[in-house]
């Protein structure tokens, strides 16, 4: 049996840290594919040459042409200008709506039956145009941000209860950006939910370090925004889909009624991954707080996906 076939579409930081995950767990032969010049080949080589040490059988290439995405399984895209210190998510909407515009009709042209994992920021708009651009179904193009973001608040929770992160469960619903919304009663530790063990002031000052979670890594770096746990979450999301695990992850998915969300619109919510894509979404009870902080968290990535929508009929 032919092995899985990844496409890495953007070979920066990200792009790097997935195609060496990606070999470690031997999920598929992976491409990189970049505009500079030298770079995906230069990575490609570079994890190739450690194979032996890995070990694994993984195979790996880069390629500056978009036909290299060709009888891909699974494509993730993370090309696009990256933050810096002082910019938002949504200020890289002009110039990264452009690159996704491009990417998508190779993807549509070269790999037609693919998953298309988005990470892009500003995730929500730019996973909605790619949806458009490509015209695939939309349990086959998703972002990823809700791992991510979950992540960050497990990661947050663990340490304030000085508890091993493996341990926490937490869920981040909306939009990836400053209106994220993180579910208090539905965090739990080794099946303990979390209001149990933590106060809700507490929960919420971890909640908004989590909203700012990039931020604060941007403000650090200086010269770059967060690449390993973006590129660990995407993983994730691509594992679930090629080993058909029927995993339950939260990520940016299109919503049809779900949560009372209409209109194509894409918004982090739990859905199962499996072979088919995302399989179903599953609508999580939110007290009326929350509920509030959904719907301002929907309005604010309607604001961005109104902005798409008016440079593609233009």
């Amino acid at each position: 049996m032919a092995r899985k076939k990844i496409a890495l579409v953007g070979a920066g930081q990200i792009g790097g840290t997935m195609a060496l995950v990606l070999a470690q767990k031997q999920l598929g032969d992976v491409v990189l594919i970049d505009i500079a010049e030298g770079m995906p080949q230069g990575k490609a080589l570079d994890i190739q040459e450690g194979r032996s040490v890995i070990p694994t059988a993984t195979h790996l290439s880069g390629s500056n042409d978009y036909t290299a995405l060709a009888g891909s399984d699974v494509v993730i895209v993370t090309a696009g200008l990256p933050r810096k210190p002082g910019m938002s998510r949504d200020d890289l909407l002009d110039i990264n709506f452009g690159i996704i515009q491009k990417v998508g009709l190779a993807i549509r042209d070269n790999a037609p039956d693919a998953l298309v994992i988005v990470v892009t920021n500003p995730l929500d708009a730019m996973v909605y145009a790619m949806q458009k651009v490509t015209g695939f179904a939309a349990n086959k193009v998703v972002g990823m941000a809700g791992v991510l973001d979950s992540s960050r608040l497990a990661c947050f929770i663990a340490d304030e209860l000085d508890v091993s992160a493996e341990d926490v469960r937490a869920l981040v619903l909306g939009g990836h950006g400053d209106t994220m919304v993180s579910v208090f009663s539905a965090a739990s530790v080794a099946g303990i939910p979390l209001p149990e063990m933590m106060d809700k002031e507490t929960f919420d000052r971890l909640a908004k370090r989590t909203a700012q979670a990039g931020g604060e890594i941007v403000a650090l770096l200086k010269t770059g925004s967060a690449f390993y746990s973006p590129g660990l979450s995407a993983v994730h999301m691509a594992e679930a889909y090629l080993l058909d695990k029927k995993s339950v992850l939260t990520c940016a998915a299109q919503l049809d009624g779900e949560y009372g969300v209409t209109g194509g619109l894409y918004c982090g919510v739990p859905v199962v991954m499996g072979a088919n894509g995302v399989e179903r979404i599953i609508e999580v009870g939110l007290n009326a707080e929350e509920r509030a902080a959904f719907d301002v968290s929907v309005e604010a990535v309607k604001d961005l996906v109104s902005w798409v929508d008016g440079k593609m009929a233009g």
